[in-house]
This record gives structure tokens, sequence and C-alpha cells, in this order.
């Protein structure tokens, strides 16, 4: 009976760390699983910057 991580001997490490690489590899296979089966094509918007426009007062207060 290991109840402590600390006290536990190699096999329970080595258990340890075997139960976390499956959970790993399942979470990952479920992840991908659910990406869409797509091509993965983005498209892109251009947006163009209109005519410079000057401020005078940007109506803010400046706190100092």
């Amino acid at each position: 009976m290991n109840h402590s991580i600390q006290s536990a001997d190699r096999a329970t490490h080595v258990k340890i760390v075997i139960v976390a690489l499956v959970a790993g590899a399942v979470l990952t296979a479920f992840g991908t699983s659910l990406r869409p089966s797509t091509d993965f094509v983005q498209t892109v918007q251009v947006v163009k910057a209109g005519q410079p426009t000057m401020v005078s007062s940007s109506g803010a207060s400046v706190v100092r």
C-alpha cells in the first residue's frame, strides 16, 4: 500500500507515468477526432486604409 507519492516505490511511479501517457494519448486522439475534416483553407479579408483624418481634440481628460 502506497499512501503517499513520496513513499511510493519505483513500480508505482512507473504506473503513474504510464497512466499519464495513456491519458494524454487518449485526449490527443479525442481532440484530433473533433477537428473538422475540411481542407483548412482560410480566407483573408484585406482592409485598406481610408483617408487620413486630423483630430484636434479627443475629448478625453488627462490625469497626471
